[in-house]
């Protein structure tokens, strides 16, 4: 059983979006589905760019309403 369920199901497009996007940003080239192919350094870069965006976006949001 997979312990990454999305909480909000109409999210999971989102999601998606972002992580291709993400991806692309640093290089690396996913497909829709399966991505076991993909090396743990790619896959991760994939993952700190997510964080990184996430990060960048809450500092602007506290910047906009702090």
């Amino acid at each position: 059983m997979s312990k990454n369920k999305v909480t909000v199901p109409e999210a999971k497009a989102a999601l998606e979006r972002f992580k291709m996007e993400a991806a692309n940003e640093v290089g690396v080239n996913l497909k829709q589905g399966y991505n076991g192919d993909i090396t743990a350094r790619q896959a991760g870069s994939v993952g700190g760019q997510m964080v990184k965006k996430m990060i960048e976006s809450y500092e602007n949001s506290i910047k906009t309403n702090g």
